[in-house]
């Protein structure tokens, strides 16, 4: 087989992710500030796409650890394409008049905080020739995102009887809500195993 940064599934997993995240940025730009009960096919669409973006996520993951195919690569775009895809999306329903109600602007300012934050903390303590993995809250942060952001869509591209609309708006917000204090949560962790890190780097 030929060898390059494509050679392996996981790698081309993960491009394809991040190809469908510009696909789904490009339908919310195109067609987004419409009535959602005048695009159901699109938020449909957008739905779906969502959905198999982050799914995929744990598949090149788990393919790269079973077939001992973890790449440098990989280790970066993986956890770039997710931050794309969650940060890009959460932007648009920020902005978007059906969904910023379950948005607000200010929750997708402390998201993208947090995400400098952990970036920068990680660049310094590899730069020291230190381990940095991602850790459990991490990843609760990822999965309550996405639901997060799947809810809403969800809300929008389906046609629900008004009891599960309202149900589903308040899902939506709580899951929302649990996406701050999880980000907020994460943070925090992260910069508490930093100052472990460093002390122990220090004796």
């Amino acid at each position: 087989m030929k060898e390059g940064i494509f050679a392996h599934w996981p790698n081309r997993i993960t491009a394809i992710r991040f190809a469908g995240s510009l696909v789904l940025f490009l339908v919310l730009t195109l067609w987004g500030e419409r009535d959602p009960a005048e695009m159901k096919g699109i938020l449909l669409l957008a739905f779906w796409l969502f959905i198999f973006i982050a799914a995929t996520d744990f598949l090149d993951g788990y393919l790269a650890r079973r077939g001992n195919n973890v790449t440098a690569f990989g280790r970066i775009a993986d956890p770039f394409v997710d931050k794309v895809m969650v940060i890009g999306t959460m932007v648009f329903l920020a902005v978007l008049p059906w969904s910023r109600e379950w948005f607000p602007a200010w929750i997708v300012v402390v998201v993208v905080a947090r995400e400098f934050l952990v970036t920068g903390i990680r660049g310094y303590v590899e730069s020291l020739g230190l381990q940095f993995p991602a850790d459990w809250f991490g990843k609760i942060k990822m999965v309550i995102q996405c639901v997060a952001i799947g809810t809403v869509l969800g809300m929008f591209a389906f046609d629900w009887p008004e009891a599960a609309r309202e149900f589903l708006g308040v899902a939506a917000h709580v899951f929302v809500w649990g996406t701050l204090l999880s980000t907020i949560g994460s943070g925090t962790s992260y910069a508490l195993k930093t100052k472990r890190i460093l002390a122990q780097h220090t004796r």
